[in-house]
């Protein structure tokens, strides 16, 4: 355990979030989602886990370390229901309400038509499998910067 590190974060994701750069996707996924295979294509090459939490506490604990791109555009996708583009689950639900916390703002997520989101997902830099039991589950977070001035020193 680390001192302000959230216990969901374990050595392997908090390196993969640490090595991703400025515009590099990650996808958080749910059980349903073909991660293992889709994880081979990413940049790291391996799949990354947390098994026992939810997609909304999950994301949740990736945004406690990892700043979401600019302001200026939406850095949260979200997967379409497949024929209701328009329909957004609960699960979906949830998670907007932690990013819209976490940014202090509301800051709406994109919808991704579900094959273009396998597209997506294939050239992230790293996926992390949630335990979400639920449908539509899946994200993919845009990394932003963190500005010198708000370094931890």
């Amino acid at each position: 355990m680390l001192k302000g590190i959230r216990p969901e974060l374990n050595g392997d994701i908090l390196q993969a979030l640490s090595n991703m750069g400025h515009g590099d996707y990650l996808v958080v996924s749910d059980t349903n989602f073909p991660s293992d295979s889709v994880a081979r294509h990413s940049l790291l090459g391996h799949l990354l886990t947390m098994e026992n939490t939810p997609a909304p506490k999950a994301i949740e604990a990736i945004l406690s370390v990892f700043p979401l791109d600019t302001p200026l555009q939406p850095s949260v996708g979200r997967m379409e229901v497949i024929g209701k583009p328009d329909e957004i689950p609960d699960v979906q639900q949830e998670v907007q309400a932690v990013v819209d916390r976490v940014e202090n703002k509301a800051a709406p997520m994109y919808p991704i038509e579900r094959m273009a989101f396998y597209d997506i997902a294939r050239k992230a830099y790293c996926v992390i499998a949630t335990g979400e039991m639920r449908f539509y589950g899946c994200f993919i977070l845009t990394k932003g910067v963190i500005p010198a001035n708000e370094v931890a020193r």
